[in-house]
């Protein structure tokens, strides 16, 4: 990467300055302190790294410090310039033509880091209650989440995407009945939901019980007993769920059933291990865990007063199972409404004898529908415009880009016309046209031209096999020309530059669990890809300058389709 090869540079050339005795006081100086920037003005430089904060260990100006430093630089193939405290760089040919030859060698894997240490990952997300629908708030969770299983799978870890069944407790209760309403139904009976609001809020009223309770008659049950009925719907709903998730792209290693938790025995083993480490009491007949001995602002309830646990219980007893399913890291995504569960779950971790910071919870916010203009907050029983919906009126390429282009602690606005426009102000099309109009360029590069009017034939100017030829066997020199011509380079450059960006923005939205940094670098790489085409003519008479601009159309296309890729989105060659 540019960004730590000057950065290497400086810091090499800094600790020879200071052998030499060439920078005053610097023996208190320790790596770490500089970083690379772009300069404000392009004409400065692609890099700049700012010195002056060195000042204070030589006792030297800014601009002394910078020129003494560059006086030690060896770096090669590189303009630089000193201006004030700045040292800039700006790229030469050769880094260039080196990036080029490393996304065709590369390709699928350009920006894949070779040596890492790799981590055995629980990525949990979605772990919906499978009690309805799948609502657009859920849609978000699942885009994110596989798009950063994707991206943490590409960087060399090894990641498991579990879903936690919510299928135990008090709602599942409330399917058992409201699907029994709905049987009844169907069969003729007199039965409906109660009108009283307080009432009605214990079943659930929704007409997507409608299918299942047909479908209950259909395959010749007649049991009406509740708990039958949940356990029906329960599965049902989950089957639906899972086909939801697989036609979204979201493919789950586990999903891991809260049921199968409590039945297990692990609930009350987990209860039993923070009673004999000691971090539980008893007050008023409830069992009370000691949380706030580790960061929670109060203690918590896991079992009240009648023996029944709460629902922290069960996520205790789940988290520990999956630290002792022997995982480096657990990731999840939770609404922001889980807010206050992270310190809880976070003690309980730390209680029972492992490093809380093994949970790393991302919260995220809601998000809004935007209808003719209109902002239409979803709420769980008003106004729920389901995630199938959703899909179905936009397609999956635009949920997915759409719900995961904005950082996941923001609120997202999803604007419904907008998201299925042919226009550049929507995002994905934009994007995807770029793709495109890479793939158009290629294959008109090979095809032979006919004249309407006399029916001649003009033959292709490059073969497919020479077209073939310029990643395969790649010569550095291709690239040459683009360097020899001004009007091309400005632009050229401004690409290959953000072509080289793609190591950086990877290697920093995986330590910082980041997806929406891939949709946002995927629509510059875009921006500068169109500017690049309108002054650029790619298909011209001469060759070598072709050669050199297809080159740079085939770099541009394979890293397109890899970030499309991580993030879940579909390259079509034609649109």
């Amino acid at each position: 990467m540019l960004k730590d090869f000057f950065l290497d540079e400086v810091e090499t050339a800094i600790e020879n300055a200071i052998s030499n005795n060439k920078l005053g006081e610097m023996t208190n100086y320790e790596k770490g302190t500089l970083s690379v920037e772009k300069p404000k003005n392009a004409e400065f430089g692609d890099f700049a790294i700012n010195v002056s904060a060195l000042a204070r260990f030589a006792k030297f100006s800014p601009p002394q410090i910078a020129n003494e430093i560059v006086a030690n630089l060896t770096t090669k193939d590189c303009e630089i310039n000193v201006i004030g405290g700045f040292i800039n760089f700006k790229v030469g040919s050769e880094f260039f033509k080196s990036l080029i030859a490393e996304i065709f060698t590369e390709k699928e894997n350009f920006a894949k880091p070779k040596n890492i240490k790799k981590e055995k990952i629980l990525l949990e997300y979605v772990s919906a209650n499978p009690t309805g629908p799948f609502h657009i708030g859920h849609g978000r969770w699942a885009a994110m989440g596989s798009a950063l299983a994707n991206l943490l799978k590409f960087y060399g870890h090894e990641v498991t995407q579990e879903f936690y069944i919510n299928d135990a407790g008090a709602q599942i209760n409330k399917l058992g009945k409201s699907l029994k309403i709905r049987i009844q139904q169907e069969l003729g009976k007199t039965a409906d939901f109660p009108t009283d609001e307080v009432e009605r809020k214990n079943y659930y009223a929704g007409e997507y019980l409608i299918p299942i309770a047909k479908k209950y008659i259909a395959d010749g049950y007649q049991s009406q007993d509740e708990d039958i009925l949940a356990d029906y719907a329960k599965k049902e709903m989950l089957n639906l769920q899972k086909a939801l998730l697989k036609d979204f792209r979201v493919d789950f290693d586990v999903f891991y059933s809260e049921t199968d938790l409590h039945n297990s025995g692990k609930v009350e083993t987990c209860v039993k291990k923070l009673q004999d480490l000691g971090k539980l009491y008893e007050q008023e007949g409830a069992i009370w865990f000691k949380s706030s001995e580790y960061g929670d602002d109060q203690d918590r309830v896991i079992k009240k007063a009648d023996g029944a646990n709460t629902y922290l219980t069960a996520d205790i007893a789940y988290h520990l199972d999956k630290l002792e399913r022997g995982y480096d890291r657990l990731i999840n995504i939770w609404g922001a409404d889980h807010h206050g569960y992270v310190a809880r779950v976070k003690a309980s971790i730390e209680a029972l004898g492992y490093n809380p910071n093994k949970l790393e919870v991302l919260l995220g916010q809601l998000v809004n529908l935007v209808i003719s203009g209109e902002q239409v907050r979803m709420g769980k029983r008003k106004n729920m415009v389901t995630l199938d919906e959703l899909i179905e009126e936009v397609g999956v390429d635009a949920t997915r880009f759409w719900m995961s282009m904005r950082n996941i602690d923001t609120t997202l606005d999803f604007d419904i016309e907008l998201a299925k426009t042919s226009s550049d102000e929507n995002p994905v099309f934009y994007v995807q046209y770029a793709y495109a109009r890479a793939c158009s360029i290629l294959r008109n590069a090979v095809t032979e031209k006919i004249d309407i009017e006399t029916g001649n034939k003009t033959p292709a100017l490059i073969s497919e096999e020479d077209l073939l030829a310029l990643s395969q066997n790649y010569d550095k020199n291709i690239l040459a020309p683009i360097f020899e011509e001004e009007e091309t380079l400005n632009s050229a450059r401004k690409l290959m530059l953000k072509l080289e960006e793609y190591k950086s923005l990877i290697r920093f939205s995986v330590q910082n669990c980041l997806v929406y940094t891939i949709c946002r670098y995927v629509q510059e790489l875009a921006t500068d890809f169109h500017s690049f085409y309108t002054v650029s003519r790619v298909i011209t008479s001469d060759m070598a300058m072709m050669k050199a601009r297809l080159a740079l159309v085939l770099a541009t296309k394979t890293v397109i389709q890899n970030a499309l890729t991580l993030i879940g989105v579909t390259a079509p060659e034609k649109m």
